[in-house]
């Protein structure tokens, strides 16, 4: 494995945060993946991402593709199609470097070819006054 971008670049940004809330993706009105245990991925120069555990995905609706990439702060990427579609919808760091660990058994889909739905968080938290 090549080194992490990280050694170079020890100020670059890409945080990684637990969120409870009902996360749905979805293409051609298929659910591809639904979880309460998704990771919020934000890195710098790059919009947000939700990356949800491999176990709440729905692999029987997606397709694994040959291309592979690598980031120099995540590792190499392997990626998926929905069905015969003909471009990527997925992605994963199988192996992510250990600044990114949290990544390992998760899959991130491409906001402008899926749906993401965002819920609400179980249980919701509420101001105490709220209701009123």
């Amino acid at each position: 494995m090549q080194p992490s971008g990280f050694a170079e670049w020890p100020d670059y940004r890409v945080t990684v945060q637990r969120v409870r809330n009902l996360i749905r993706v979805t293409h051609a009105g298929a659910i591809l993946a639904e979880s309460r245990a998704s990771l919020l991925v934000a890195e710098q120069d790059h919009g947000i991402v939700f990356y949800l555990p491999e176990d709440d995905v729905n692999f029987d609706l997606l397709v694994p593709d040959e291309y592979t990439s690598r980031c120099p702060f995540k590792g190499t990427a392997r990626y998926w199609r929905a069905g015969a579609g003909p471009d990527p919808v997925a992605w994963e760091y199988h192996d992510p470097y250990p600044e990114v660990a949290l990544l390992r058994g998760h899959i991130g889909f491409y906001q402008d070819r899926v749906q993401v739905a965002v819920g609400i968080a179980q249980p919701a938290v509420s101001a105490p006054w709220a209701g009123r």
